[in-house]
């Protein structure tokens, strides 16, 4: 029998905890998308054991390895993804700003899973410690499509509301954001592999679910 799940590629950097909850969400009966590939541009990243222990193919391509040239590894990352047929990419802790090329070339095809309430405290890897800086009472995490122009700046799929709790740090904080990112993204990835994302200029709206007769 043809596996007809989607083929997902994800981009990481650290510790794969948002990589590990969509590998999880794959393995639940009838989720429509399966992880192909996993790319990291650090060589020791955990991540990177996490999907060998999933015996998923992955690949360390740090930008040392390209003479320093971001374009030029992005573009062998590009051609990676689509040897493997990836039909969505996932940015999942990915460190990167992918070029405009990688991103043309998939176009309302690449989550990013990013730890604040976009448009707030984006474009950078500090959200959490500029939520705390700033003495929010609220911050969060925001799944988007990622597009050509300002970084973190794409439309948003979803997002999830954390409360700042007294005596929050940035590990404590973190914490609590990541157990929502481990939510939201799976949901993400399953509402675009299902075809229920309609990008209507910046706005996104999530159709319902058609029942099976």
């Amino acid at each position: 029998m043809s596996d007809t799940r989607r083929p997902v590629g994800v981009l990481v950097s650290g510790a794969g905890t948002n990589l590990e909850a969509l590998l999880r969400a794959c393995e639940r009966p009838g989720f429509p998308a399966r992880v192909a590939l996993v790319i990291s541009n650090r060589r020791g990243a955990p991540a990177l054991e996490i999907a060998e222990r999933w015996r998923v193919p992955a690949a360390a391509m740090p930008q040392a390895d390209y003479g320093g040239d971001s374009s030029l590894r992005d573009r062998a990352v590009l051609q990676k993804m689509r040897d493997a047929g990836v039909a969505l990419v996932v940015c999942a802790g990915y460190d990167r700003i992918l070029s405009d090329e990688f991103l043309r070339a998939y176009p309302d095809a690449i989550l990013n899973v990013h730890p604040s309430l976009l448009p707030a405290f984006s474009g950078g890897m500090g959200a959490v410690e500029d939520a705390l800086a700033h003495g929010v009472k609220v911050t969060g995490c925001t799944v988007q499509l990622l597009e050509p122009g300002e970084t973190d700046g794409g439309p948003i799929v979803l997002q999830s509301a954390v409360t700042v709790e007294p005596g929050d740090d940035a590990e404590s904080l973190r914490q609590r954001i990541h157990e929502q990112e481990w939510r939201l993204l799976p949901n993400a990835v399953e509402l675009w592999c299902t075809g229920r994302l309609r990008r209507e200029g910046r706005l996104v709206r999530i159709l319902q679910a058609v029942e099976a007769s």
